[in-house]
């Protein structure tokens, strides 16, 4: 099991008036993506700092599988852990190749092994090694030294992966592509990942689980779905917008809201939209080619069929 376990977990800096982190309990499931999202300040670093002991707690502890990481020496701890940052962090005199072998390397595997798993990793992140294998991180643009640094993380195949605001200083279109990477690992490689961000929407689409965090305490820890329907305080409410009904559209997924299929169903008469997408790009479908209803395909064949309407009621029945 994977899971990270806070008990009780407390920080307070020498010189401040208050905790920065202020009786955190709360369990992160083995295989699950929670981000930790919150206002500058209101102590989501210094909790994810915490899990590699970058930062001890001044009371309370932190379980890794049932094992108090206290017990480990911070070396061991953090051999098992991927971390990711801000800015990539990357090596700038190694080559891309010898920046991701770092972890293969102090973990003292053969040659031929950390070789293997360079060029897999490359691969996995969608730069070609024998592109980029040789580049120097100077050669790449911000979101080629993200996926990178991404691959560097993942190189000891660790169980866990922090990842503190890694796409905060990319431009949106490539912030938009590194999250649907991170999805698509996560699917694949089911680490368990704590994410910071401050970015509500980057939140909502990749958390299983959001922590809300406000001055050092944790308001609300619930899926997506929940927070923006049944947030449990004002701030936590004006912190996702939870009356954006677009943006609640987004956390319903169109199998949720699908109608079956008329007899006889013509196939190619209207657009398609895939069954685990969402009602929101359901929504935006309809708008852009003004269609009055959707073939609802789960791997290529039809499942269903949406209407305007159907999202409407949908949307008024989830708000509700």
């Amino acid at each position: 099991m994977g899971n990270i376990l806070f008990e009780q977990v407390t920080l307070k800096f020498a010189g401040m008036a208050r905790p920065a982190v202020d009786q955190v309990t709360c369990e992160i499931q083995s295989g699950e993506l929670v981000v930790i999202l919150g206002p500058s300040g209101c102590g989501k670093t210094t909790l994810l700092k915490m899990v590699n002991r970058l930062y001890e707690p001044t009371k309370g502890r932190i379980t890794m599988a049932g094992q108090n990481i206290k017990a480990l020496r911070p070396t061991t701890l953090r051999q098992k852990i991927g971390y990711v940052i801000q800015q990539s962090g990357l090596f700038p005199h190694m080559t891309v190749a010898n920046n991701v072998a770092v972890v293969p390397k102090l973990l003292k595997w053969p040659m031929q092994k950390i070789q293997a798993r360079v060029d897999e990793l490359l691969d996995l992140v969608k730069l070609p090694p024998a592109d980029y294998r040789d580049r120097y991180p100077a050669q790449l643009s911000g979101g080629q030294q993200q996926r990178v640094g991404i691959a560097r993380a993942l190189a000891g195949n660790p169980d866990y992966m922090l990842m503190d605001e890694p796409f905060g200083a990319i431009d949106a279109i490539t912030r938009n592509a590194l999250q649907a990477e991170i999805l698509r690992l996560h699917q694949q490689l089911k680490k368990t990942i704590l994410f910071v961000s401050h970015d509500v929407d980057e939140a909502l689409r990749l958390g299983d689980r959001i922590i809300v965090m406000n001055a050092g305490r944790i308001v609300q820890f619930d899926t997506p779905f929940k927070l923006l329907t049944q947030p449990a305080d004002p701030f936590v409410h004006q912190l996702l917008g939870a009356d954006d009904m677009v943006r609640q559209l987004g956390q319903v997924p169109v199998d949720a809201a699908l109608m079956p299929l008329p007899a006889p169903f013509q196939p190619g008469q209207h657009p398609v939209v895939e069954a685990d997408a969402n009602l929101r790009d359901a929504l935006s479908i309809i708008l852009k080619t003004g269609a009055p209803e959707l073939t609802v395909v789960r791997q290529g064949e039809p499942v269903g069929r949406l209407t305007l309407d159907h999202i409407r009621t949908c949307a008024r029945e989830h708000n509700h």
